[in-house]
């Protein structure tokens, strides 16, 4: 399904059939967007805020402009991508047939790799609720005002700068210390982006566990969501579960390559279910 861009001052307007607000924006990908009215969300990304909303397969960009919706937004949801296209490739298999079907419209987050690091960091061992009140109160605590109630994502320097002792209002428990890690091994560029995105998916993952508290599943879940490795295959408990459920002999080949999309339709149907 091709994407169909409308634009004018202020305002664009994203036509595409293959794209649901609130299953992309709350299926546990991304921590920084509220729902603000029924068909209506609102959140920051790449220090940018940004407000959507969906009146049918339309989906109106508020308060951004062309330049940014090309440079940020079009690729953040990932909408060069045919799912339309890909959708009909995965329901060759009769389970991921009935979760594309059934979760309609989820679209992959291609999102800033620090903040899918840390935000990751942070998911480990916790619920959503508590991972978006930590993220919510990082932000406040060292982001940039954009004005109103936005804050940008802290780079990187600032959360290493601040230390565990700095960081302590965000109530990150034993997580702060890998935050602060991990900060700390960005800036000085002993994590490098550059060369994870030109990485494969195992000498990317290598990389990432340098990072204290970095495991298989945070290191897959930044390669996926943060550096657009959409064969990396995060494993949760409900991912456990539908892998011994429906595929104890790995993935059908309709998901080869795309793993990871693949992966975000299960999840979502799994835990919806």
């Amino acid at each position: 399904m091709n994407t169909e861009i409308l634009t004018c001052e202020k305002e664009i307007s994203v036509k595409n059939s293959c794209f649901d607000l609130a299953r992309t924006l709350d299926c546990g990908q991304a921590f920084r967007w509220v729902q603000t009215g029924e068909n209506e969300w609102h959140g920051v990304a790449f220090g940018r805020p940004l407000t959507l909303v969906q009146e049918g397969d339309e989906i109106n960009f508020k308060g951004t402009n062309a330049e940014d919706f090309e440079n940020i937004w079009k690729p953040y949801f990932d909408l060069d991508r045919d799912y339309g296209a890909l959708c009909e490739r995965f329901s060759a298999d009769p389970h991921l047939k009935k979760a594309v079907e059934e979760c309609s419209g989820i679209r992959l987050l291609r999102q800033e790799p620090w903040e899918a690091i840390c935000s990751f960091i942070i998911s480990a061992n916790n619920n959503i609720p508590r991972i978006k009140g930590i993220i919510d109160r990082l932000c406040r605590l060292l982001g940039e005002h954009l004005g109103g109630d936005d804050y940008s994502f802290p780079s990187p320097e600032k959360v290493a700068e601040a230390g565990t002792e700095g960081i302590a209002p965000i109530r990150a428990g034993f997580r702060a210390k890998y935050i602060v890690d991990a900060a700390q091994k960005v800036a000085n560029g002993e994590i490098d982006f550059e060369k994870i995105y030109a990485a494969s998916l195992d000498e990317g993952r290598d990389e990432l566990i340098k990072i204290k508290g970095v495991g298989e599943k945070v290191a897959q879940c930044a390669l996926l969501y943060g550096f657009g490795k959409v064969d990396a295959f995060p494993v949760d408990v409900w991912v456990k579960r539908i892998m011994a459920e429906m595929y104890p002999d790995g993935l059908p080949e309709c998901t080869n390559g795309v793993r990871g999309i693949a992966q975000q339709y299960l999840f979502h149907w799994r835990r919806t279910q």
